[in-house]
């Protein structure tokens, strides 16, 4: 059976102010994996499944955009 990746986006225009995960790292659904960063409001975007950081897509202080992704897990 082949490894299903999913794909954590961000869910708003803003700035990548922390982020709270590494390659590496298993995580569960809900947990807090980036923390955005718009109009002086820090908004945390969680896991929508468990797995494992496969990727981090993101860096701190960059830039994103709503629907870009932010982690991969596998």
């Amino acid at each position: 059976m082949a490894n299903v990746e999913a794909h954590i986006t961000a869910h708003i225009t803003g700035t990548v102010w922390k982020i709270e995960v590494a390659v590496g790292d298993a995580i569960d659904e809900g947990d807090t994996v980036v923390v955005l960063e718009s109009m002086k409001m820090e908004m945390p975007v969680e896991a929508e499944d468990e797995g494992t950081v496969r990727e981090v897509r993101c860096q701190e202080g960059q830039a994103v955009n709503e629907g870009d992704t932010l982690v991969v897990l596998e």
